[in-house]
């Protein structure tokens, strides 16, 4: 019976809160890989070990704010974290490809978590 809760509870998440980032992180995601990717084509290479460290500390600032501002359970999170955290020790322009859109769906849910709780209706009608 829990797997059948947790299956619906999984099934009633939507694209936006499945695949989307908190704005703010993604734009981290996307300064802090821009940076990092500039100074490791300078130093050709000697600031990897520097990169993995950097990404270690923005997968759990993403599993934190994740959770915190975005409203992901623990696991989603965990693994959101894991992905940018990755992504951003890999010494390439990577994030960028994954940051902007996961930042502008997780924008578009955001939005509309704000505006249903101030009791606007799709059409534009307030409640």
């Amino acid at each position: 019976m829990d797997i059948d809760h947790m299956q619906s509870a999984e099934n009633s998440k939507g694209f936006a809160q499945v695949f989307g980032l908190d704005p703010r992180i993604a734009f981290l995601a996307f300064v802090v890989d821009i940076m990092l990717f500039g100074g490791e084509l300078m130093s050709l290479g000697l600031l990897v070990p520097m990169a993995l460290a950097v990404g270690i500390v923005l997968g759990f600032i993403t599993y934190r704010a994740q959770i915190k501002w975005y409203g992901d359970d623990r696991e989603t999170a965990l693994i959101k974290g894991f992905i940018v955290g990755l992504l951003t020790a890999i010494p390439a322009p990577l994030p960028a490809v994954v940051a902007i859109p996961a930042g502008i769906v997780g924008l578009i849910h955001t939005v509309q978590k704000r505006w249903a709780r101030l009791g606007f209706r799709s059409d534009g009608s307030a409640r």
